[in-house]
């Protein structure tokens, strides 16, 4: 191994869902293209989602036993002090071997044994925190950092150490971009000429958003309307047979280019990735929190962005009465989508991941 390798070695802790796994994936992509000779080593669970992602990214992956603990009830929570002090060891093995010169933590309960082993050897730590709220594992591990990025200036409140917080602004994917919205609505065998809304779950879906939806379709068709909805793996077979002319229906969209640039109106949850995305492209939106996430989290974005006059928000027990009211209110009024896209736009900051990777750059050149 030669000097210029063993001097640029980074360690990401990320994983559990895509939104605490895409944006560290972004920063690596940019440490890579800064420099090619890079060794980046991400750890994670086998069993979620970087098990999957990563390896086929081409990234080295190293898997600890660690998992969140439930906030119902739940008798796996019994085990967690057992995996929470095994994966602290398997945490501090990896490190040893690999002597990361600097490690970044995107929040979740991977990240909490990693950084720790990885501050234990000396590295230099880099959080960042996607959530307007910052999740536990980054108040926990605040104690721990050289610097804390932040997609919302309002998180500044929640944490402590306000010397080494910076709003960089949550990392999407490179290849982020739109192209034209005729051809996109014709790609996907759409009316060029009719407004669409872009139905988002997640990949799995969201039962509540789908069961409103569907509630929805004939008057939204009525109006001279079209919708491209991704109902989410878990409901695809019983929705499918609703697929039409004005409603193109998906499990999941492999090409969210092509489905932002055909959207007019974006209905979906309130994750930090998707929040990430619809600033950067300026999409007007309804955001509607998952009820099912640690802290809250996904109203906090939400009202972000509202605070801002940059989105609208309908809680998840408001849809069946709210929705389709407020769909037709917006997509209707040219003004509206206009505001909600201005003022969108001017809360992005695309070059997030290129400035953490700088950052965590100039730290491996000084350790």
């Amino acid at each position: 191994m030669n000097s210029s390798r063993k001097q640029y070695r980074f360690l990401f802790a990320a994983g559990g869902t895509g939104g605490h796994l895409y944006p560290a994936v972004a920063v690596a992509e940019e440490i890579k293209k800064i420099k090619p000779e890079s060794e980046i080593l991400f750890v994670g669970t086998k069993d979620r989602i970087e098990g999957r992602v990563i390896p086929k990214l081409g990234y080295k992956f190293k898997s600890i036993w660690i998992k969140g603990f439930a906030r119902k009830f739940n008798w796996s929570n019994l085990l967690f002090p057992f995996r929470l002090l095994i994966s602290m060891f398997q945490s501090l093995v990896i490190s040893m071997k690999f002597k990361p010169k600097v490690a970044i933590g995107t929040g979740g309960y991977v990240a909490g044994p990693s950084i720790w082993a990885a501050s234990v050897m000396g590295a230099k730590i880099i959080l960042m925190e996607s959530n307007s709220y910052p999740g536990i594992t980054t108040r926990l591990l605040e104690h721990y950092a050289d610097e804390v990025h932040l997609s919302f200036d309002i998180s500044k409140k929640y944490l402590r150490r306000q010397n080494i917080l910076k709003v960089t602004g949550n990392p999407v994917r490179e290849n982020l971009g739109t192209i034209n919205k005729a051809e996109a609505k014709k790609n996907f065998g759409l009316d060029e000429n009719k407004r669409t809304i872009l139905v988002l779950g997640g990949s799995l879906g969201a039962s509540s958003i789908n069961n409103a939806i569907e509630k929805s379709l004939n008057t939204v068709i009525e109006n001279n309307l079209q919708m491209i909805w991704q109902t989410g793996k878990n409901y695809y077979e019983r929705y499918k047979k609703l697929n039409f002319a004005a409603v193109k229906i998906f499990d999941f969209l492999e090409d969210m280019n092509k489905a932002y640039s055909a959207c007019d109106l974006l209905v979906a949850r309130a994750g930090a990735t998707t929040i990430a995305e619809l600033t950067v492209l300026g999409l007007p939106a309804i955001l509607i929190p998952s009820p099912n996430v640690a802290e809250n989290h996904q109203y906090h974005n939400a009202k972000a962005l509202v605070d801002k006059i940059a989105a609208l928000m309908i809680q998840d027990d408001e849809l069946n009465s709210k929705l389709l009211e407020t769909i037709l209110s917006v997509i209707n009024d040219s003004k509206k989508l206009e505001e909600l896209s201005f003022n969108a736009k001017s809360l992005a900051k695309p070059n997030a991941a290129r400035e953490i990777a700088l950052n965590a750059i100039k730290y491996a050149q000084t350790v």
